[in-house]
């Protein structure tokens, strides 16, 4: 039996299947109800005679149709708000819009309170109390990465540091001076602190009292976590949340890191094939679907997200009753597809990772060549570790393309490259470049 100071909410989070199941078709209902309140969803569930009574069971959620990105930009700025703009929402955060109108999505003050419930079960989870000293470089603003930590953390009673995207020095002095203790970082970012901390010749054991980091927000690799845990001398923690789902705190990864519990209570969430939209059974790998079922300024219905992950069969040593998803293994539309072959970059970092040759920061660029042959190349950064001898060069580089062709079914082409040779932002990472004719 597992001690109950190891959960938030023991009730909810140890709460039996059978009872967890009868509470999600009741929050359903609801989410229902108040989806009929916006415009989109009126029309769409009036004409298909849809009401809250039409689900008397979990299964008779795919009698719903699905939603999509497309229908939030289609309905831009507030189509699908359920509640009073002027009298009930107090917040929105919104996409970029770069390739058109924006996604937005808007909160009570209900949905503000519950979204910071959620990020506080997470970080106490894995064992961050108010004593702790919580630094968050997510970025702020229309992003939810900052301020869903920000009022997580504090929900918690963390002392919070919110240093927001970037300035790496300034980043490591308040880690230093400040005695943080838990870090907020994406896996592409984490990389590059460690690097300046070598630079500026700080052990981070002896001189920092970092020992947890989340990371989230860019799909990466197990072999990614281990080095970055290895690189900060800390144990780090697989956080998973979309905008569309309020932000981070959708799902998150207990001290067994073998899976993410998602928070069931607050979600509904199915795994289908992304091209026949038809349920695939527990362990197979599909698109994410997710129902939002404690949220009632804009409540989404099975909104595919495009993620591509697994349920994680059987239960979990940690006791917790919400079921696990595998880390986010990229998205259905990042698959790129190179002489029929469909590969997905976290195949190729999978690789990269295994070699303590390299570093951490690569570029994949697909291209044309003559002949209409399609070329793979694949940059990486030597690391500190590795000398310039052209020999061993060669022979790592031989390497890397035998156990990269086994894995992709493709010959790639490998260049190996000096250290901090390849750009990289202060944002998420940019891996591949496709510079094919289209």
């Amino acid at each position: 039996m597992q001690d109950k100071s190891t959960y938030y909410q023991p009730e909810i989070e140890t709460m039996p299947r059978a009872e967890l199941e009868k509470l999600q078709v009741q929050r359903l209902q609801e989410s229902i109800r108040s989806a009929l309140k916006s415009p989109f969803y009126g029309k769409l569930y009036r004409e298909a005679g849809i009401t809250p009574e039409s689900v008397q069971s979990l299964s008779d959620l795919r009698k719903l149709p699905f939603t999509t990105k497309n229908d939030l930009r289609n309905n831009y700025p507030f189509g699908l708000v359920a509640e009073d703009m002027r009298h009930k929402i107090v917040r929105l955060h919104s996409s970029s819009g770069t390739t058109g109108n924006p996604t937005v999505i808007c909160h009570s003050q209900h949905d503000l309170d519950r979204w910071a419930m959620r990020i506080a079960r997470c970080l106490y989870m894995v064992g961050v109390r108010n004593t702790d000293v919580f630094q968050n470089s997510s970025g702020y603003g229309m992003f939810t990465g900052g301020l869903g930590f920000q009022y997580g953390a504090e929900r918690l009673g963390c002392l919070t540091v919110p240093a927001a995207a970037g300035n790496t020095l300034r980043q490591i002095k308040f880690i230093t001076d400040f005695g943080t203790s838990v870090l907020h970082a994406i896996p592409s970012y984490a990389t590059r602190l460690y690097e300046v901390f070598q630079e500026l010749h700080i052990d981070l054991e002896k001189e920092t009292q970092l020992r947890t980091l989340v990371i989230g927000a860019e799909p990466h690799t197990e072999e990614q976590r281990r080095r970055i845990e290895q690189m900060l001398h800390v144990k780090a923690y697989n956080s998973f949340g979309m905008s569309e789902m309020s932000g981070p705190g959708v799902a998150f990864e207990c001290p067994e890191q073998n899976g993410l519990h998602l928070w069931e209570d607050c979600y509904i969430m199915e795994i289908v094939d992304p091209e026949t939209l038809e349920p695939v059974p527990d362990g197979q790998i599909g698109e994410l679907v997710l129902t939002t079922l404690d949220r009632d300024a804009m409540p989404l219905i099975r909104y595919r997200s495009r993620d591509l992950t697994r349920i994680i069969p059987g239960t979990c040593p940690c006791g917790r009753t919400h079921r696990r998803i595998d880390r986010i293994k990229g998205r259905s539309d990042d698959m790129f597809i190179v002489k029929g072959v469909n590969i997905f970059p976290m195949q190729i970092e999978k690789i990269l990772m295994q070699f303590k040759e390299l570093g951490s920061n690569y570029l994949i660029t697909l291209s044309d060549r003559e002949g209409a042959n399609e070329e793979i190349l694949v940059e990486v950064e030597l690391s500190d570790l590795f000398t310039d001898d052209y020999s061993q060069l060669q022979r790592l580089a031989k390497e890397i393309t035998r156990r990269m062709k086994d894995e992709i079914l493709i010959t790639p082409k490998i260049k190996l490259m000096d250290k901090g040779s390849i750009p990289q932002g202060e944002g998420k990472a940019v891996r591949v470049k496709d510079l094919r004719q289209k």
